[in-house]
């Protein structure tokens, strides 16, 4: 099980490169469509960025 959690971290690294872009429309979209501070949509930014690649990474090692 501790292994399974630290080959899916390591595997999170390389996803970052694939969740920017998503991530970056995100922000810009909730920026626009709800006029939030910078430091909010920056923070809307890190976690989709990350969210996402924690789950791509868990698909590919699980699928």
């Amino acid at each position: 099980m501790t292994k399974d959690i630290v080959i899916i971290l390591a595997m999170t690294l390389p996803m970052f490169l694939f969740t920017i872009y998503p991530g970056l429309k995100l922000a810009d979209f909730v920026e626009a469509r709800f006029k939030v501070s910078e430091t909010t949509k920056r923070a809307v930014m890190m976690s989709t960025m990350f969210f996402t690649a924690v789950a791509l990474s868990a698909f590919m090692h699980y699928a």
